[in-house]
């Protein structure tokens, strides 16, 4: 293979659908030569045209040169192979990235068509997001040269690629195809051939535990995302994203990780995602989904409107076992006006606010010997001054309540209500990232730089899961982790090797061992 910062260095692409195109975009920018050929001839044309025209649009809004645009364009070829004529054009190319539909028997057909043709010197890689890289080896006449090089879409924006190894990968072939990434202008992460390989691996928690959060009827969809997206940071919610990313295709990953793992209960899907498919809800493609999204607007329920109650005079009796969360609480409840208790035991019309982590309102109650009648928890692991969650347990009376919703509210800050649930929405949602994180990190699927870097480009979450774990505190999500886990012995919530350890030694997950 020519060395990748080669001028001659030659790309090939099967497949001209969105994924080819956009690696023969960048491809095509970054200086290489690119042959794309797809099984329909008028697909190469049209995909040519339009790679063209977006690089040429690049120089329009100055990102690069009308010359450096037209070179790149002349460096697109198209070609006739794939369409029953065989695969010669790709004979001189030092690299061929297979695009095709995400089924095997079409991509081993693909791989085997190219491997009759192209020189021993050609890598040869898959793009599938799914599928067994060590499958489509160990079919080859060369199995150490293939390769996974998985693309997210839309690939000149999505800055991050999966340079996957299987078992019988030559680790060289690893090493030319993180060059080759670089020279694109995308930051490579090297992962081991695990179902769902690094970024679909560590995106399972968000998704699936959001589902189950719903599915026990502890909060809406609607709650669900305002949670995520208001209180904890991420820019979409989860079934915001499931509707732009399409359950069809988002619940099929659900389950083909789940069993590919052989039903860890990790990757556990929801009744709800398969029900939701079935009926032809696949969200912004279907018009409608996990929202409704006729004429092209998400339309977003309403929010519980605030009690109107009146805050003087009321006395409020707060959680003493963590010092910052007791502090946050008693300042909200100084500005809304109202009395913070200073005895060790509430008195008899006190409200009772709590601050578990991990445990629901019940059991943070009869641990701490109050009335529940008088109780609502606040979540404050997240911070309190974008969007506040309460969450009362099945005894607190509905007067108690109201006074908690307006207290919270009183300061124009929005609050949602949900059901009595151990961890809440975001504890239980975060703790379940973090461990799926450190557990991808304590099988060795890729190093904990790269499950982070990965996550942060290929998911967009606001951080990693490792360093996210680290800034919310290791011991932190692991006492979530133990309190869920003892609430319902869901195998699920069980909490990773290497979550434990480091929460023990008072340690970094970023931490390598």
């Amino acid at each position: 293979m020519r060395d990748p910062s080669s001028p001659d260095f030659t790309l090939g692409i099967v497949g001209a659908g969105i994924m080819g195109r956009g690696i023969a975009q960048i491809a095509a920018e970054a200086g290489l030569r690119v042959c794309l050929a797809d099984a329909r001839q008028e697909a190469v044309d049209e995909a040519i045209a339009a790679v063209r025209a977006m690089i040429r649009r690049g120089a329009e809004k100055g990102r690069t040169t009308p010359a450096a645009a037209e070179a790149a364009c002349a460096r697109l070829i198209a070609t006739d192979a794939g369409a029953d004529r065989g695969w010669a054009a790709f004979a001189d190319c030092d690299l061929v990235v297979e695009a095709v539909v995400e089924r095997m028997e079409v991509k081993h057909a693909v791989l085997g068509g190219l491997e009759a043709v192209v020189g021993d010197h050609c890598i040869l890689a898959t793009n599938t997001s799914s599928l067994s890289v060590t499958g489509f080896a160990a079919a080859a006449r060369r199995p150490e040269r293939v390769a996974g090089f998985h693309f997210f879409n839309p690939v000149p924006l999505m800055k991050v690629v999966e340079v996957i190894g299987g078992i019988l990968t030559d680790p060289e072939v690893t090493l030319r195809l993180v060059a080759i990434a670089r020279r694109l202008g995308h930051h490579p992460v090297v992962a081991s051939d695990t179902p769902g390989f690094l970024v679909n691996h560590a995106g399972r928690a968000y998704g699936t535990e959001a589902l189950r959060i719903v599915q026990e009827g502890v909060a809406t969809f609607a709650d669900v995302d305002r949670v995520m997206t208001e209180a904890a940071g991420f820019r979409m919610g989860p079934f915001e994203l499931f509707d732009l990313t399409g359950l069809d295709v988002s619940q099929t990953v659900m389950e083909s990780i789940y069993h590919q793992y052989y039903e860890e209960p990790r990757y556990r899907p929801s009744p709800i995602g398969a029900q939701r498919r079935t009926a032809g809800l696949f969200g912004r493609k279907s018009g409608r989904g996990f929202y409704d999204h006729t004429g092209g607007r998400q339309a977003t329920p309403a929010e519980t409107p605030v009690p109107q109650v009146d805050l003087a005079g009321l006395t409020v009796w707060i959680d003493p076992r963590r010092a910052d969360a007791r502090d946050a609480l008693a300042g909200l409840v100084a500005g809304a006006g109202a009395t913070v208790a200073t005895g060790a035991v509430p008195s008899a019309e006190a409200l009772i606010l709590l601050a578990p982590l991990g445990e629901d309102a019940t059991t943070a109650a009869v641990a701490l010997g109050v009335d529940a009648t008088r109780v609502v928890a606040v979540e404050t692991l997240t911070p309190l001054d974008r969007r506040r969650t309460m969450m009362p347990t099945p005894v607190t009376r509905a007067e108690v309540r109201a006074a908690a919703h307006a207290l919270l509210a009183a300061d124009g800050t929005p609050v949602t209500v949900v059901r009595d649930s151990a961890g809440f929405v975001a504890q239980r949602i975060l703790a379940a990232i973090v461990n799926v994180g450190c557990d991808i990190a304590q099988q060795r699927v890729a190093t904990p730089e790269d499950v982070d870097r990965a996550v942060e480009l290929g998911l967009g979450y606001p951080a990693g899961p490792l360093a996210l774990g680290d800034r919310l505190g290791p011991a932190r999500i692991a006492a979530i982790l133990a309190a869920i886990h003892a609430a319902c012995a869901d195998p699920r919530y069980r909490t990773s090797p290497w979550l434990r350890r480091r929460a023990l030694l008072g340690a970094s997950l970023t931490l390598a061992d």
